[in-house]
């Protein structure tokens, strides 16, 4: 798998197509087109029509369907095969049928993007994960503080997001996506979540606003320091040609090696986007 996973992953209501173009525009790794929880039942069907109508393959996005329990589920799956879709995502995701009941319908070649958002779906993270076509796992802290009966974010959610970067890496799928900050007037807590989320093991966030897009990406980025550190590490060790080295007074072994040779591989394909 690409060593860069998408960072950010920006959200956009499907029953207003005027901000389509301004979202692909936003400097997301990702675009999703929500049938779901951003859409009211009264706008659902508008909604359908307006993704389908504005789905091209000139601008690949992915499509959030509505749960599968719900009374919109079976229409939204007559978007399957239509060109543009570059992925699909369950929310609420709890039974690995759901998963495959979409493939069913979107083909093998799409990829699907399981949101773990109940108790249920935190239990069986580990099998969503291992089905295929299954790209990551997203964590909806938002809707799983509902289903816990929690109002917490913080050490709260710790045990449950370190679960789920485990189940991820377990079921060899891409580091799973944090979920969203809803303060989107406040740049510092947006980079404090997606950092926080960084040191857990996640590969990217969720966001509901285009001015957080800039703060994810940027976190989920290796800095200067960073790629001026591993240049360090790799160097020595290619000159120790196996011998025991210290950077910066710090022991080096393979392992620290290889998170150097990462993390420039990461900023390489970056400067070939």
């Amino acid at each position: 798998m690409p060593l860069l996973s998408p960072r950010s992953y920006l959200f956009v209501p499907g029953n207003r197509p005027d901000r389509f173009p301004k979202a692909c525009a936003a400097g997301a790794d990702a675009v999703v087109l929500d049938l779901e929880d951003s859409v009211a039942a009264g706008d659902k069907s508008m909604a359908r029509a307006a993704v389908a109508a504005w789905l091209t393959a000139a601008q690949p996005v992915l499509v959030r369907v509505n749960t599968s329990d719900s009374e919109w589920f079976r229409d939204d799956l007559s978007l399957a095969r239509k060109q543009g879709i570059a992925g699909v995502l369950l929310p609420k995701a709890e039974r690995v049928e759901e998963i495959r009941l979409i493939v069913e319908n979107f083909g093998a070649d799409v990829p699907i993007l399981p949101q773990i958002e109940t108790a249920r779906g935190f239990r069986n993270a580990l099998a969503l994960g291992s089905e295929k076509p299954v790209q990551r796992l997203l964590f909806g802290s938002i809707d799983f503080q509902l289903d816990l009966g929690m109002s917490a974010e913080e050490e709260e959610l710790l045990y449950f997001r370190s679960q789920i970067v485990l189940d991820s890496r377990l079921a060899g799928v891409q580091p799973p996506v944090d979920g969203v900050t809803t303060d989107i007037d406040s740049t510092e807590r947006v980079r404090a979540d997606t950092l926080r989320a960084r040191r857990l093991g996640f590969g990217g966030k969720m966001c509901i606003h285009p001015k957080q897009v800039p703060v994810v990406n940027e976190c989920f980025t290796p800095s200067a320091e960073e790629e001026a550190w591993a240049r360090r590490v790799v160097q020595a060790s290619s000159e120790a040609r196996g011998a025991a080295i210290s950077v910066d007074g710090k022991m080096v072994d393979r392992p620290v090696v290889a998170r150097a040779e990462v993390i420039l591989a990461i900023v390489e394909q970056l400067r070939q986007r």
